[in-house]
């Protein structure tokens, strides 16, 4: 929505995206195109389904048209159905995210692609933040953490990657900012982030601008900084 109306010839692109997922499910018994019922999920969230039970009714409510156009084949007696709770909740448990992450992120960015102007125009900016995910804990599990980059204006989530337990953000940093395009734009990040490598590897390699924080646990970078004029 904050991208403006997808129109039919977005929607197109959108399905090349999505056929890069890997499809998890056995062969046999596959009723549902994995892009169909990618699309059911996107068009449910999008409509402001929250939960599978939301995205499911929001499935049973389509119309036969729209589920033609989102792929979904006819059933034997002619009518097309939409996937059941259990059908939708055993694919998204088995596909892969971070995969899925991508190639929207991918999707996002084409869309939001930016034309760096001369002049005063202001640059493309955007920020690398991680976050608790609201909502992804448990009794026996903790809040799930995410990495994401996001555009400052509008603000749109171009990619993000898991933090696993044994790891932590400055690596997850680089894999996540190199499928992007990044000549041209300032990233932003907080102290954590600013390490020599990274830093280097954004200018030399990703051909970007940058704004890195340098706090005082960084005595070394912090004097070096102070002495600049």
């Amino acid at each position: 929505m904050k991208l403006g109306p997808l129109h039919q010839h977005d929607t197109g692109r959108l399905r090349a995206h999505l056929q890069r997922v890997p499809d998890p499910r056995s062969r046999r018994g596959r009723w549902y195109p994995l892009v169909g019922l990618l699309l059911i999920c996107a068009c449910a969230v999008v409509s402001g389904a929250r939960t599978i039970t939301e995205v499911t009714e929001w499935g049973q409510r389509a119309t036969t048209t729209v589920l033609e156009q989102l792929g979904i084949r006819r059933h034997l007696p002619g009518h097309r159905r939409a996937p059941s709770h259990a059908t939708l909740t055993r694919f998204l448990a088995a596909l892969d995210g971070d995969v899925r992450d991508t190639v929207i992120g991918a999707y996002l960015a084409e869309r939001d692609h930016h034309t760096v102007g001369s002049g005063s125009a202001p640059r493309p900016a955007i920020a690398v933040d991680g976050k608790a995910l609201s909502g992804s804990a448990h009794r026996t599990r903790r809040h799930r953490h995410l990495l994401s980059a996001v555009t400052h204006a509008p603000t749109i989530t171009l990619t993000q990657r898991e933090v696993g337990a044994k790891t932590n953000e400055t690596a997850v940093f680089r894999p996540l900012l190199e499928p992007l395009d990044l000549a041209g734009p300032v990233v932003t990040f907080d102290a954590l982030h600013s390490v020599k490598d990274q830093v280097r590897w954004l200018v030399q390699e990703k051909k970007a601008h940058c704004i890195a924080v340098i706090k005082g646990n960084q005595p070394t970078a912090s004097a070096q900084v102070k002495a600049l004029p």
